[in-house]
């Protein structure tokens, strides 16, 4: 049987080439790809939450799969519906949010692989979102390199895209390439699941769920139709002249300068200078010359475009009809907007984004904002800004009557945990924003949560900020630069102590960094879950048969209730340092019931053992 990495890889090629796929289908069957699929999303954030039913990844089998595998083969397999609730936007509206059941999350992620892999190759390279190796930071850093002279911005956004898009057109655009009726009914009845709302079943005529697996995907495929008609159709129709022309009234002061020079007039000749470095050089109203740009992430897109507001208007009603005849979505009338791009700022993934003008005397400030040079050399290009209502909004939930406060609810966490928690709510702030060349501004931020962290640690412990100051202060080093901050530690029996920090975060603008904190995910070979299981044997008793894995929902769990006295499979998540368990079947039972094993355990270095011979065994 072919491994999965082989079956993504031919698939990719095809798609690379634009041949169609045929007889998909039958690839469902192959359980190398359920593994792949299971090891890809067992780590996600609520996997352990259920759904209409309470399956969770708790149990996961061989078996399971098998079972799986075996109704797909006789296309007996049953979507059920997603379990619908709302969680709160920044508007005060809520966005609904559906969770499907295990099984059909982990059926929704091969599908997902087999389509992406076909797919991927063929997407724009103007879309950034939900897509491998892009993001948020690849989206903006391509608007900040080549969208230089931008005169205005068309913000676009799509109105409930994902609860509007039609599920016929989603079919028709995947079976245009993929031509094979069992996938396509397999899709169809996953589209068609509905979902459940207070113990309702819903209908879904048209939507993918948010919360699905393959829904950005599906998503995905049908804008890129979007994608390309911009590309092919609304850019050439745009673009003209090969260069911009040189402003008249700069080429004149120029022509003045060199003449007064050849005068003797050198006095002059530098005064003229003085002035026409003052002005832009190309002429930014060039009725020969006109660029367009565009970029999307998901259901928003943001054009930049260099020529008059008449046309821009144009470009955007060329859309909202393309959008309503072709796609039947709408843009938001509210979000949708034309933005004179030297005079104001548009909105996109967060950031404000503009066409920057600044003169010889901005030097020091530009300095300041990272770029090197002086002001005429900034003149021109994009720049990426922290919106300060933003910053605002950051700084307010720390605060109350405009002072720092203490934040009750974490008063009976550890002062660990506390710190903990600050950092990471600050670092992911700031590592979102590093591409602002205004990020120095978040100054405000780190000093009112610093504040803030020192009076909940005063007001848990009784005592005042000073005392708390000269207990844990100490001075960081980072990447050569040195930073006070605050450190608490937790010392471990002959293992490094557990320590948690506050500060040490740099504000300095960097274009080039990446805004995730995750490193890129390397799908290429197995999950070290997946090889344990493969492995079959039990990692409490030995045992070899009725395998599954038992999951917990976060290592912390295993640590509650200190000063009693752990049961052996805590103890044993603890030594493999995994929130995870491979277990026969009876040891299952036992853990679940909270019964002491029938059978005497193996060692941690049996378990070692074994694993090794088995990946010796797989490989042969």
């Amino acid at each position: 049987m072919r491994e999965a990495e082989t079956i993504l890889a031919l698939i990719r090629e095809r798609g690379k080439k634009k041949l169609n796929l045929e007889r998909v289908y039958k690839l469902l069957y192959n359980p190398n790809l359920y593994l792949m699929a299971y090891g890809k999303i067992y780590r996600n954030n609520g996997v352990m939450t259920h759904g209409v039913t309470q399956e969770t990844p708790d149990g996961m089998s061989l078996e399971k799969i098998d079972t799986i595998i075996e109704l797909v083969r006789n296309e007996k397999w049953q979507w059920l519906p997603a379990r619908r609730t709302y969680i709160p936007k920044k508007n005060g509206k809520k966005r609904p949010l559906g969770m499907p059941v295990w099984s059909d999350k982990l059926v929704q992620e091969v599908l997902r692989l087999i389509l992406e892999a076909y797919y991927e190759p063929q997407f724009s390279d103007h879309s950034h979102g939900f897509r491998p190796g892009r993001s948020c930071a690849t989206a903006l850093r391509e608007i900040h390199k080549k969208w230089s002279g931008v005169t205005w911005f068309i913000e676009g956004d799509i109105s409930q895209c994902f609860d509007k898009l039609d599920h016929g057109l989603i079919l028709n655009t995947i079976s245009e390439k993929v031509h094979d009726g069992r996938l396509l009914r397999l899709l169809r009845g996953l589209l068609d699941a509905g979902y459940m709302e207070n113990w309702t079943y819903n209908t879904a005529s048209s939507g993918v769920p948010q919360g699905g697996i393959i829904s950005p995907l599906l998503a995905n495929i049908l804008l890129n139709k979007l994608d390309t008609y911009v590309e092919n159709v609304l850019v050439p129709r745009y673009n003209s002249g090969v260069k911009r022309g040189m402003s008249g009234e700069y080429k004149k002061l120029v022509a003045a300068s060199i003449q007064a020079r050849r005068m003797g007039n050198i006095k002059m000749a530098k005064e003229l200078r003085k002035q026409f470095q003052k002005l832009p050089s190309l002429n930014a109203n060039d009725p020969n010359f006109r660029r367009l740009k565009y970029v999307r992430y998901a259901d928003d897109f943001l054009l930049g475009f260099i020529g008059s507001k008449a046309e821009a208007e144009e470009i955007k009603q060329h859309i909202g009809t393309f959008l309503r005849e072709e796609l039947k979505l709408e843009l938001s009338d509210t979000k949708t907007l034309i933005t004179h791009a030297r005079t104001e700022a548009a909105r996109f993934l967060g950031y404000e984004v503009t066409t920057r003008q600044e003169d010889t005397k901005h030097r020091s400030k530009s300095a300041i904002h990272g770029t090197k040079g002086n002001g005429r050399s900034i003149n021109g290009r994009i720049g990426l800004r922290m919106p300060k209502d933003v910053l605002r909004e950051k700084c307010k939930r720390y605060m109350r009557n405009g002072k720092a406060r203490q934040r009750s609810e974490l008063i009976n966490e550890s002062d660990y945990a506390i710190v903990s928690k600050y950092q990471l709510e600050y670092r992911g702030i700031v590592n979102y924003y590093r591409l602002a060349f205004n990020l120095h501004t978040a100054s405000r931020l780190r000093w009112i949560m610093q504040t803030s962290l020192l009076k909940t640690l005063a007001d848990k412990h009784k005592t005042t900020v000073n005392e708390i100051v000269k207990k844990h202060e100490v001075t960081l080093m980072v990447d050569g630069v040195q930073y006070k901050g605050l450190q608490v530690k937790i010392p471990r029996y002959e293992r490094e102590p557990l320590v948690a920090t506050w500060g040490g975060v740099s504000l300095k603008w960097d274009i080039k960094a990446p805004i995730e904190e995750r490193p890129p995910k390397i799908w290429n070979t197995r999950t070290e879950l997946v090889k344990r299981l493969l492995a079959q044997f039990c990692e409490l008793c030995g045992d070899t048969e009725n395998l599954e894995v038992h999951h917990i929902r976060a290592m912390k769990k295993l640590y509650e209730r200190p000063g009693r006295e752990k049961p052996a499979w805590v103890r044993r998540m603890i030594e493999l340092r995994r929130k995870t368990l491979v277990l026969c079947k009876r040891c299952h039972v036992d853990v679940e019931h909270g019964l002491p094993l029938k059978k005497p355990g193996i060692s941690l270095a049996e378990i070692k053992s074994r694993r090794q011979h088995a990946d010796v065994v797989r490989k042969e």
